[in-house]
């Protein structure tokens, strides 16, 4: 139950600061290497971290990139995705899933999503394929996985090419060939991290990410070795040798201080995804001790491997008067995402209207992300859900 006494203890919805300063001394050191070093673009520090990425996440490799949104383009651009291809895509999820479809004239496909897990709904990707299919962009939303094995026992019967975007999911992980597996046939045994299942998976290490940048960076991950050496190219305008350039691509490598950072970082990710998945615990404990659930609000529902829970995300009932009274309380919380991507303006060309995907559109009033990261103490995550039972009239 919750305590009579409210504590008012404010709650950032982020604590960036406090991430740094436990690893100032270390990262500072590493800023100091760099700049002494006179490698600031790729270099030895770019592939060092590409080689620690590639063996945590179980992939052969893994190419630096500018942002995760870069990370999703440039694979499309090495699937040569363009003008009359179609990409299906989930509609509730981050803008650049399809706005990269967009920007490469190709046209983004919608579909709806599961309601427990807010992620792509197979059935309805099935129905979403047509003979112009060029790819399709599974999400691992908010730390859980998709239904990924099913996604690709549907794409390889068409020989359609997946591109996982794993840019909230970096650690999440299954057992597949498990109890919980999809059915279809797996191509081996054994535990698979979000990102390794399809021909390729991008990732973000935007600052608010579970491993985040002092800035913007991302990765592609392949264990394709033609992939690979197209990437690399392709984030140095398409250019193989200096001036010679093969394609077209872009500016889109990763800094090398980004890199040297990240690598330091990575060596604590375990922890503090552990340490994440312990605070969504003693959410859900809170939340169903203080009579909230199911009647108010609804915990996340886990049905796939490890949720790393780069958002901790409920379904609330009147969310947009809770959304204010906990900012009120100075209790931070989002809402991730208010605008399915098939009603956003941008797409009005695409001739979507309100009812077409009817599971987004609910989660898109619904859903709210409390805070959650591993310098969250339990004295803040019992002011924030003394918040939520005060404004149902659960608490004193």
């Amino acid at each position: 139950m919750i305590e009579e006494n409210e504590t008012n203890t404010p709650v950032p919805p982020l604590n960036l600061a406090g991430n740094f300063a436990a690893l100032s001394g270390e990262l500072m050191a590493e800023l100091a290497e760099v700049a002494a070093s006179g490698y600031y673009v790729l270099g030895p520090k770019v592939a060092a971290f590409e080689a620690a990425l590639a063996k945590y996440c179980g992939t052969r490799y893994a190419i630096g990139l500018s942002s995760g949104t870069d990370a999703l383009l440039a694979a499309l651009m090495a699937l040569e995705v363009g003008p009359g291809d179609e990409v299906v895509v989930p509609t509730f999820t981050f803008f650049a899933t399809a706005g990269v479809v967009a920007r490469l004239g190709a046209r983004p496909v919608f579909c709806d999503i599961e309601p427990e897990t807010f992620n792509i709904d197979v059935r309805a990707l099935e129905r979403a394929l047509t003979p112009r299919t060029k790819a399709i962009i599974p999400v691992h939303l908010y730390g859980q996985l998709a239904d990924i094995e099913a996604v690709l026992e549907i794409a390889n019967r068409r020989n359609i090419p997946v591109i996982e975007d794993a840019a909230q999911a970096i650690g999440a992980h299954c057992d597949i060939n498990s109890p919980e597996a999809s059915a279809g046939p797996a191509p081996q045994s054994g535990r698979k991290m979000a990102g390794s299942f399809a021909c390729m998976g991008a990732l973000s290490f935007y600052p608010t990410k579970n491993l985040g940048a002092l800035g913007d960076a991302g990765a592609v991950l392949t264990d394709d070795s033609r992939l690979d050496e197209i990437l690399r190219k392709l984030r140095v305008h398409g250019s193989g040798h200096t001036y010679y350039h093969d394609r077209i691509g872009g500016n889109f490598r990763i800094d090398a201080i980004q890199a040297a950072l990240l690598t330091i970082k990575l060596k604590h990710l375990e922890t503090w995804t552990e340490q994440r998945i312990a605070r969504a615990a003693r959410y859900t404990q809170l939340l169903e001790a203080a009579g909230l659930v199911p009647e108010h609000v609804r915990p996340p529902t886990v049905l796939r491997g490890r949720h790393v829970y780069h958002q901790y995300v409920i379904r609330a009932q009147r969310r947009d008067e809770l959304a204010e009274f906990l900012k009120q309380r100075k209790i931070g919380c989002g809402v991730y995402y208010p605008l399915p991507l098939h009603l956003q303006t941008c797409f009005k060309h695409l001739g979507h209207k309100p009812g077409d995907f009817p599971v987004a559109e609910a989660a898109a009033r619904e859903v709210l992300a409390l805070p959650i990261y591993p310098e969250l103490t339990e004295q803040q995550q019992r002011a924030v859900v003394e918040g939520i039972a005060k404004f149902y009239g659960q608490g004193a």
